[in-house]
């Protein structure tokens, strides 16, 4: 019966395994179901021009998008978890750890990095949600004290990027210890009176948003995000009531008190800038 819907002309048939697919990653499709060039997404920030959705992005891009000329250098860039408990769940964590390393080409949930932003020097780490759901484990820990470390005896801001699901399950009481090593840091790089801005990404949640997250002298956020400890059902289950509209947005959160502001994507680097001048009593850059 198949012959019945064959052509036997020259040239019209094709077979299946002939037939050629769009490129995957040429098109990007936003929740809200706007069509966009990827070409045209990465020139405009990683932000959906039609709905203005800001998609997740990773360290990369936001070094892009802050360094001058994307020119910086990395801190700490071979640092890697380890499996000191040895923990294994449906597979064993150091299995994990390789199949992350390999399919991000990360080492681990986080980069830090000094460069210089609108020409004046900056030490930036910033989370990777493509890693293990951005968990926070020990070297995630690690990196960001030795960040603040840097930017203390350089005397130049620090500016975290936030972008995670909350403490690494298979680190246990050592992922814990970060948030409160972390807070620690922070602590005195406030008493050596250095910037730090905290912008919270879609998602900051879990452990990360109950230490160094919230910590920021100026707590930032773009539109948008999620930002909480516990996830919507599980908060829901706990209170026992429907929680309004929004709940854990960026906006209700600003709304509430625990944010300065909400800025596009787009005036990220400028708004950064801005704050640092203002706050060190500088001359506005440009």
């Amino acid at each position: 019966m198949s012959s019945w819907f064959k052509r036997k002309e020259k040239g019209i048939q094709t077979a299946t395994e002939e037939k050629k697919d769009t490129p995957k990653g040429l098109w990007y499709k936003s929740p809200t179901g706007k069509i966009v060039e990827s070409e045209d997404l990465a020139k405009n920030f990683y932000v959906s021009p039609e709905d203005d959705y800001h998609v997740r992005i990773g360290s990369k891009e936001y070094f892009e998008i802050l360094f001058d000329d994307n020119k910086f250098k990395e801190l700490d860039e071979k640092l890697s978890s380890k499996d000191p408990l040895r923990f294994v769940d449906t597979k064993k964590y150091s299995e994990r750890l390789k199949a992350a390393q390999q399919k991000t080409g990360l080492k681990d949930a986080i980069r830090t990095a000094v460069g210089k932003s609108m020409g004046k020097e900056i030490v930036i780490a910033c989370m990777d949600f493509s890693f293990i759901g951005g968990s926070m484990g020990s070297v995630v820990g690690e990196k960001i004290a030795r960040a603040i470390d840097v930017a203390k005896r350089r005397k130049v801001p620090f500016l975290m990027i936030s972008k995670s699901g909350g403490a690494r399950m298979m680190e246990a009481a050592l992922s814990l210890m970060q948030l409160a090593k972390t807070s620690a840091k922070l602590a005195q790089l406030a008493e050596a009176k250095v910037p730090y801005i905290s912008l919270c990404t879609d998602p900051t949640t879990g452990g990360t948003t109950a230490s160094y997250a919230m910590l920021g002298d100026i707590n930032i956020s773009e539109p948008g995000a999620l930002i909480g400890f516990a996830g919507p059902r599980v908060v829901k289950d706990t209170v026992g009531k429907d929680l309004p509209e929004g709940f854990q947005t960026s906006e209700f959160v600003k709304e509430h008190g625990f944010l300065d502001f909400i800025t596009h994507r787009r005036d990220l680097k400028q708004k950064v800038n801005l704050y640092i001048d203002l706050i060190q009593n500088q001359p506005v850059r440009a």
